[in-house]
């Protein structure tokens, strides 16, 4: 990679990060760290105001915004076919906000890229299996989950019973052609997960939850030895 590209690619890198490592752009871009070093001071010598914690990385400094990023033709084919991806999924409001990111990286096209673009969103197609109770949430939960909001939701179980419920949302995954929420029941006092689709009402309260560690591996692993142990105990 030449080296102007490589700085390019490291801007966006410290924009899109609170923090990067060095060990992390050397492996990324296939340069020795003195490598990344010289080119932290090129940076810094250029005017960009980055800051460095030993053992931890590299910021940039609050306040400073970059000039708006550019797209490649092939960078923006990926996200043109991305999205025909994203339509194929049973959450309306999924597809309403990255129909929003698509316009905007329309719009930064040229002229000549933007005309090649049309031609190819005529040209890839991704079979769409119509849900038949789709949802329309996933925008709402997403914003919940980092914000540390409770929501409030109305819930249909598989035996069409009725429900209301406080929730803590913690996750999302797609199976089946369907949005899962994990989330705490303020209820059941217990994790559950809920499919989008079921939920008839959602309302995103004022109160939010305390913070807590969670990443899907450990719950997953916390229910894979539930089950083991279920297997055993049986």
């Amino acid at each position: 990679m030449k080296r102007l590209h490589r700085l390019t690619a490291i801007l966006v890198k410290l924009q899109s990060k609170k923090i990067v490592l060095a060990s992390e752009l050397s492996d990324k871009f296939e340069v020795s760290l003195r490598t990344i070093y010289r080119d932290m001071q090129a940076l810094m010598d250029a005017g960009v105001p980055i800051g460095a914690e030993a053992g931890t990385g590299y910021f940039l400094v609050d306040g400073y915004s970059l000039p708006p990023v550019t797209f490649t033709e092939k960078e923006a084919n990926a996200l043109l076919t991305a999205f025909k991806i994203v339509q194929t999924n049973n959450d309306q409001s999924l597809i309403d906000e990255y129909q929003e990111a698509i316009d905007k990286v329309i719009a930064v096209l040229k002229t000549t890229q933007k005309k090649k673009l049309e031609i190819l969103d005529q040209r890839v197609f991704t079979y769409n299996r119509k849900a038949v109770h789709p949802s329309n949430s996933l925008s709402v939960i997403q914003q919940a989950i980092t914000d540390l909001r409770v929501l409030e939701i109305q819930y249909t179980n598989v035996n069409n019973e009725p429900s209301k419920r406080l929730v803590e949302p913690l996750g999302v995954y797609f199976t089946n052609n369907t949005w899962i929420m994990i989330a705490y029941c303020q209820l059941r006092k217990d994790y559950r997960e809920f499919r989008t689709d079921r939920i008839v009402n959602l309302i995103e309260t004022q109160h939010s939850f305390p913070s807590q560690r969670f990443t899907l591996e450990d719950y997953y692993n916390r229910r894979l030895a539930s089950y083991r142990s279920n297997i055993t105990s049986s």
